[in-house]
């Protein structure tokens, strides 16, 4: 009857002893995830820090230029120069199936990106190439990525349906899966970001004016505050 006894109660002991060093280790492995995601998010938010200061560029607008180029991107420049927002312009260079270094050191080199999305946005390899660079900018670097949807529907982009759809599946006739894989991934993750629609403006100008105004305001944030007393 005493074996019995001590039997049970090692057996308890070794159990408990057992739940215990278990209960132990799974606190400390969340401790040490709590504090890698600390310290993850301060390494995240110095380099976007540094990102920010070193920046060449306030704004690289993303866009297709037979859409936008000669009507609502000239007025949007126009305004961005008047708000003395600081734009990468591309001058019309011309271009290619893939974007060259300038425009990724262009896009690596601004505080904000701008993407506007057109109909036939979808229709330019160049944009699409452009456009993974500045979602891959957006989560390595901070890079703000602002949208504007011109004439399309969020949805489409999304799930690449409508004309929007069609012209990205003609875009993709004979590509490498890699690129394509790339591609759809930053529209899906693009068409998430709450934009811009031109369909909810009755006046494209005052449209025009909100963004630069809000561009305007993220810019002053990373200025920080004016060392001029009021």
């Amino acid at each position: 009857m005493a074996s019995t006894s001590l039997k049970k109660y090692i057996l308890d002991r070794v159990l408990f002893t057992l739940f215990g060093t278990m209960l132990f280790m799974a606190y400390s492995n969340f401790r040490l995830r709590q504090y890698y995601s600390i310290a993850d998010h301060y390494a995240f938010a110095l380099t976007t820090s540094s990102f920010h200061l070193n920046c060449t560029y306030d704004v690289f607008p993303s866009f297709h230029g037979a859409d936008v180029r000669r009507g609502f991107l000239s007025h949007l420049l126009k305004e961005f120069k008047r708000e003395a927002i600081d734009t990468f312009v591309d001058n019309n260079i011309e271009r290619g199936k893939s974007i060259g270094p300038r425009f990724i050191k262009s896009i690596r080199g601004s505080k904000i990106a701008i993407v506007l999305l057109s109909r036939n946005y979808a229709s330019s390899t160049w944009c699409l190439n452009e456009l993974a660079e500045i979602m891959s900018c957006r989560k390595e670097l901070g890079l703000i990525v602002m949208v504007v949807f011109y004439e399309v529907d969020p949805s489409d982009v999304k799930k690449l349906t409508g004309h929007f759809g069609r012209v990205f599946r003609k875009t993709c006739a004979e590509k490498i899966k890699d690129d394509i894989v790339r591609w759809r991934q930053a529209l899906a993750k693009v068409a998430t970001i709450a934009g811009y629609h031109s369909t909810n403006w009755d006046n494209e100008a005052a449209m025009i004016e909100q963004i630069a105004n809000d561009i305007s305001h993220k810019l002053n944030k990373f200025a920080g505050p004016s060392s001029e007393t009021p």
